[in-house]
């Protein structure tokens, strides 16, 4: 399990404002994308849009989808390319984790949201920094790093609720100012060899699973047999025995089995639409306790293995059981054997040359007040359809550049 649930105190830190570290960074940032993630070049298209906007003196929010590691410094890239730094809000526990990192981070422009409740501090920073429109607000919508580039987790209107409070502080200026939000589709491109690339990675579960080389099968097939190996292995655990049905069947069988028990101890059976919302509903529920202490060793170790269920539920929900078809793409096959390593090793290892395209969509003017339509929030509805609009268009592109 990843160290994303951190149960040291948390303390709100705010951003500074000032542009020196983002400066000194700038020509570090290349080398920094290539040498750690095997990004070598990144591509920005429609830019002007943004620009525009920022020209306009708008309040704006950046919403892009989340796939990498990697995405908030390809950002950092379309920051320097339009000379003006960005804010980001990220995980609190980003900012738990060592000493340099916490130092670094907020100079950036980066402040911290606690995931396990209910951090007003740090919405009420994300509404002011949008409102006062000196730089672009940058906000995951979907609130985790999914690792699949063309499908979107469900957003979360934590974005929402934080650009309406922006525009309703600008529409109180005189003459009254505007907020607007622009998605952001980052694509990623592997123009390598693909089979070179992940052949290394492949051997080496093989070998975890005592088994001889596969790799006279067809690289699809080879890792969808890997696949259903590993999902054994976990169903044997945690059911006592391979389970029936396809993926559709058995993926969603073993998170239930993972996470229903907790929901009823937990949040009275209460359950949420995805596993994302379920997850972080249940953490919001376990981990204060575990960081204002006063538990003993063995609530806390039963606690770390209830988080630890839940961390792989949520891993789990990460696998599409769409996302093959009959000719999957080389960043599908890519992805897919990250997402093995990462859930193995809580590591992926660097693949290059990755190619990083970044396309910025039309503005999305925001009202301050809230509405509801049939589908749920327009605006993240907005969100999402020229997300999905342009991850499809820049890969038909991409394909021909």
């Amino acid at each position: 399990m990843q160290n994303i649930v951190v149960t040291k105190p948390y303390r709100f830190v705010p951003p500074h404002r000032g542009r020196g570290w983002w400066h000194l960074f700038r020509p570090l940032l290349p080398l920094y994308l290539r040498k750690s993630h095997g990004v070598v070049s990144v591509q920005f298209r429609q830019a002007d849009r943004l620009r525009a906007s920022l020209d306009a003196g708008h309040g704006v929010m950046l919403a892009p989808n989340h796939c990498r590691p990697c995405d908030p410094m390809v950002l950092g890239a379309l920051s320097h390319s339009l000379n003006r730094p960005f804010y980001f809000i990220a995980s609190s526990h980003l900012f738990r984790q060592g000493g340099m990192q916490a130092f670094l981070l907020p100079r950036l422009g980066v402040f911290p949201i606690l995931r396990e409740g209910n951090d007003r501090e740090a919405l009420k920073c994300a509404m002011q920094l949008t409102a006062e429109a000196d730089r672009p607000f940058v906000i995951f919508p979907e609130g985790v790093i999914s690792r699949h580039n063309d499908k979107l987790n469900p957003l979360m209107e934590g974005t929402a609720l934080i650009a309406r409070g922006a525009a309703k502080e600008r529409a109180k200026l005189s003459p009254p100012g505007r907020v607007v939000a622009h998605p952001v589709a980052i694509r990623y491109f592997f123009d390598g060899d693909v089979r070179a690339a992940i052949e290394p990675v492949l051997r080496e579960i093989e070998r975890r699973l005592s088994w001889q080389s596969l790799d006279v099968l067809p690289l699809a097939e080879r890792i969808t047999k890997i696949g259903g190996a590993l999902l054994a292995l976990k169903e044997i655990e945690y059911f006592g025995a391979p389970q029936t049905g396809s993926l559709g069947e058995r993926l969603p069988r073993l998170i239930d089995r993972l996470l229903v028990p907790l929901e009823a101890e937990w949040v009275k059976g209460r359950r949420e639409q995805d596993v994302v919302q379920r997850v972080k509903l249940l953490r919001t529920a376990i981990v204060p306790e575990m960081t204002a202490g006063g538990l003993d060793d063995a609530e806390l170790q039963r606690r770390w293995r209830q988080l630890a269920d839940i961390y792989l539920s949520q891993q789990l929900a990460f696998y599409p059981v769409d996302y093959w078809g009959e000719n999957p793409t080389p960043e599908r096959l890519l992805e897919t054997v990250e997402r093995f390593e990462e859930d193995l090793t809580d590591v992926a290892r660097r693949h290059s040359p990755i190619r990083a395209v970044v396309d910025v969509g039309e503005a999305i003017e925001i009202s301050p007040e809230r509405t509801r339509g049939a589908g749920g929030d327009p605006l993240m509805s907005a969100i999402r359809d020229q997300l999905e609009q342009m991850l499809a268009s820049s890969l038909a592109e991409g394909r021909r550049g």
